[in-house]
């Protein structure tokens, strides 16, 4: 109506093209007619984005792997593209094409990531809490605001008190306000680790224990 204000609502499907590389590994004994595997998502730091793949394999589990080490896990190791952060709905699409595509056991995703990919960590669980049966975000941060919808989602987290890059204090934060939301979490504080949090973590064998003892409603 002229000289009025009103509400009105705006629906519309959209649809966007993506494209990103990725690392993908299937653990021994994949073949095996019937058998469904566990699926851990690895998210990189700020320092591996690009075109160029082999950066993932710079740290985490990708980098153990390409050193010889065999897990009863399919990997799944993405590319951020360069000057980006990680975006939830590529993730999710790639996540979604994952599971169209591989033997995966749906009660048991998990996703963890460092730095960069701590916080993609955080916000891709966030928005879809429900496929997964655990996190782990190494060094990351993100909206406290958000951390609630991870109430029933295991979550362990990771940072180094001395870290210079992302303050100890930003990660703290997410696990405080998911405990204060009644969230199943651990928080491991490394007292003289800077800003690499991840190579003792990622090395841990109590870590890939942790994840893989956790399951979801699938």
């Amino acid at each position: 109506m002229e000289g009025k204000q009103e509400t009105r609502v705006f629906a519309e499907r959209v649809t966007i093209d993506v494209h990103t590389g990725y690392l993908l590994y299937l653990p021994e004994g994949y073949g095996r007619k019937g058998t469904r595997w566990p699926l851990v998502f690895f998210l990189h730091g700020a320092g591996e984005r690009g075109t160029d793949v082999e950066l993932v394999k710079k740290h985490g589990p990708p980098k153990l792997v390409e050193a010889g080490k065999n897990y009863p896990f399919i990997l799944v190791s993405p590319q951020c593209p360069g000057d980006e952060y990680w975006s939830v709905p590529v993730l999710k699409a790639l996540l979604d094409r994952v599971l169209e595509g591989y033997n995966v056991d749906r009660s048991r995703i998990y996703m963890t990531g460092l730095s960069m990919g701590g916080n993609g960590t955080w916000r891709m669980a966030a928005a879809y809490p429900d496929l997964f049966a655990a996190i782990a975000p190494i060094c990351g941060w993100g909206d406290t605001a958000l951390v609630s919808a991870l109430k029933d989602v295991p979550v362990w987290a990771f940072h180094g008190k001395k870290d210079p890059v992302i303050a100890f204090e930003r990660g703290e934060n997410m696990v405080k306000s998911l405990k204060s939301a009644g969230g199943n979490v651990r928080f491991t504080a490394y007292p003289e680790a800077g800003h690499d949090s991840w190579t003792e973590t990622y090395e841990n064998p109590e870590l890939y224990e942790w994840l893989l003892a956790q399951k979801s409603g699938g």
